[in-house]
C-alpha cells in the first residue's frame, strides 16, 4: 500500500494509491491524520478500508505534504554507507553516528528546497527513510521489522559550512526547508525486508551524482532500530533517515552545490522518486 498526506486549502487529507491515481478523504472525516493510524495491529489496514470508496483525485489537484508532516523525532544516521565513509576519510564506524533533524526543515515532493542566505554550500544526500509504526523501547533486532509502518525517500539537505562549525552536525541540518521527505509512505509488503538490495540515486538537473545500493549500508534497518531503541522509546511516526552513499557535492572535484533553479531528484528502486526545485531564501 502507498499512502500520502496532502492539503486542499487549509484542510489536510490522507490518500491511498489507486488504479486511477489516489483515493482520499479529509482528516476531519477520517478522525485523524496518517500518523494517528500508526501503532495499532491493523492501523494502516483500517485506514485502507476507510479510503476504499473515497473519491479519486490526481496529485495535480492537491498540495502534497510530507507523509508524516511533523514527526516527534527525526533521527539521522551519518557515515552509514561504506562508500561514503571512505570518501569522507573516516574508518568504517563500529557504532552509528546519530544526529537529529527537526520538522521545520521538512518539505514535500515538489516543494522548493531553500538555499539559505547565510551560506551557498547547500548539499544533497539521497537517503532511505524508515517510518516507525509500532513504538517501543529495547526492540530486538529480529523483531524490528514488525515495528515499521513503511518506507519513503529523503533528501538530507546539508548546509556544509554550518555543519562543520562545531563538533556536532546539528546546525548544518537545522535550516528551514532544506530536507525533502516523501512523496509516499510505502508499506513493507511491497519491498524487500528492510529495503535491502535497492538501487539509490541522486539526479541533479538530469545528471546522476550518486548511484549506489542499500546493500552497502554498514548498519542495516533492523540493526538501527535495535540500537536507537536501546536509548530511547521510538514512537509511531518517528522517522529514521538511514544515511547516504558516496557522491555528495562536497567531495566531488569540482565541488557541486545546489543552486537556485536546480532540480534535484532522489530515486530509490521500487519506492519511487522525490523531486524538488531549489530556490534562494527571500531577503528579510
Amino acid at each position: 500500500m502507498r499512502f500520502i498526506s496532502y492539503a486542499i486549502g487549509d484542510a489536510q487529507g490522507v490518500g491511498i494509491k489507486s488504479a486511477g491515481g489516489y483515493r482520499g478523504l479529509p482528516v476531519s472525516e477520517l478522525g485523524g491524520d496518517l500518523q494517528s493510524f500508526l501503532g495499532g495491529e491493523s492501523g494502516l489496514a483500517d485506514l485502507a478500508k476507510l479510503l476504499q470508496g473515497a473519491p479519486e483525485f490526481a496529485l495535480s489537484d492537491v498540495t502534497l505534504l510530507p507523509p508524516i508532516p511533523r514527526p516527534e523525532k527525526i533521527l539521522c544516521i551519518g557515515l552509514n554507507y561504506r562508500s561514503h565513509s571512505e570518501e569522507s576519510g573516516f574508518d568504517v564506524p563500529e557504532y552509528p553516528a546519530v544526529f537529529a533533524r527537526f520538522a521545520n526543515g521538512l518539505v514535500a515532493h515538489g516543494a522548493p528546497l531553500v538555499r539559505p542566505n547565510a551560506s551557498g554550500l547547500l548539499d544533497y544526500e539521497c537517503e532511505l527513510a524508515v517510518v516507525i509504526g509500532k513504538g517501543g523501547r529495547h526492540i530486538a533486532e529480529h523483531e524490528a521489522l514488525d515495528h515499521i509502518a513503511g518506507y519513503s525517500l529523503f533528501n538530507d539537505g546539508s548546509v556544509r559550512d554550518f555543519q562543520m562549525k562545531s563538533q556536532q552536525w546539528t546546525m548544518g541540518k537545522a535550516f528551514d526547508a532544506t530536507g525533502a521527505f516523501g512523496p509516499e509512505l510505502v508499506t513493507g509488503d511491497e519491498l524487500p525486508d528492510g529495503c535491502s538490495g535497492l538501487r539509490i540515486r541522486t539526479i541533479l538537473n538530469g545528471e546522476v551524482l550518486q548511484d549506489a545500493n542499500t546493500e552497502d549500508m554498514i548498519f542495516d534497518v533492523p540493526r538501527l532500530i535495535a540500537i536507537l531503541s536501546e536509548a530511547m522509546t521510538l514512537a509511531p511516526g518517528d522517522v529514521i533517515v538511514t544515511g547516504t552513499p558516496n557522491g555528495i557535492g562536497a567531495f566531488r572535484n569540482p565541488q557541486v552545490w545546489l543552486q537556485p533553479g536546480d532540480e534535484c531528484t532522489i530515486e530509490i528502486e521500487r519506492i519511487g522518486t522525490l523531486t524538488n526545485p531549489v530556490v534562494q531564501e527571500p531577503t528579510q
